[in-house]
């Protein structure tokens, strides 16, 4: 996903932050090690050492994003979450990352029991195929929806594995993961509040942001 772009609607402190990146940043502690996996340009990185005086290092697949970040001066290889994660020590980081990119992996699963291995807790965001609009244009158009957080058409989207709120508790559970926050961001990058109900935060939150740990 492109981080300098972001969703329609989302408020954001600078040009180029999401909102979903301002929450996960809230969610490290300062001074961490953290190893942000999709780093794309480095918007994250940057703003962990800002925000949280974190020690931020980067994967990336695509040479551009790689390039970028080294540009910039940040510690980044280009790497591929689905079979570069192996190459990590046990507890290599206290937080690994992985933000709007699991779905676009070939094993999920693989890879968040990689991500729990290596980090001492985990943050994942991913846009929640569960939206209400997602539903709405699978029912009256019957065909796969497109929205500001899924722009792409069924035939070139690099989206391999999407899946709902309620299907990422699911995969938490088989992947052994302790679930220690999730919070739902509506269309207008709004917190959701920690009291609606889960199907509630499955219909109306547009993308999610979950903190794991083993």
């Amino acid at each position: 996903m492109n981080l300098n772009v972001p969703p329609h609607g989302l408020r954001t402190t600078t040009d180029t932050s999401r909102v979903d990146l301002l929450l996960i940043a809230d969610m490290v502690t300062p001074g961490a090690r953290v190893l942000d996996i999709g780093c794309g340009d480095g918007t994250l990185m940057r703003l962990l050492a800002a925000k949280r005086g974190a020690d931020a290092r980067g994967i990336e697949l695509s040479q551009a994003g790689v390039n970028s970040c080294v540009a910039q001066g940040l510690a980044v290889i280009q790497g591929d979450a689905d079979t570069d994660l192996v190459h990590y020590p046990d507890l290599a980081f206290d937080y690994a990352i992985l933000s709007q990119t699991i779905q676009a992996t070939y094993s999920p699963k693989d890879v968040l029991e990689q991500l729990l291995r290596i980090g001492g807790r985990v943050i994942v965001s991913f846009p929640n195929f569960g939206h209400w609009r997602v539903r709405t244009q699978l029912l009256f158009g019957g065909k796969m929806p497109k929205t500001d957080n899924l722009p792409d058409r069924w035939y070139d989207t690099p989206n391999i594995h999407l899946c709902t709120i309620k299907d990422f508790l699911d995969l938490c559970r088989d992947a052994g993961a302790k679930v220690e926050r999730v919070v739902a961001l509506n269309a207008y990058g709004t917190k959701l509040g920690v009291s609606m109900p889960l199907f509630m935060q499955n219909l109306f939150g547009e993308q999610a942001v979950f903190l794991l740990s083993r």
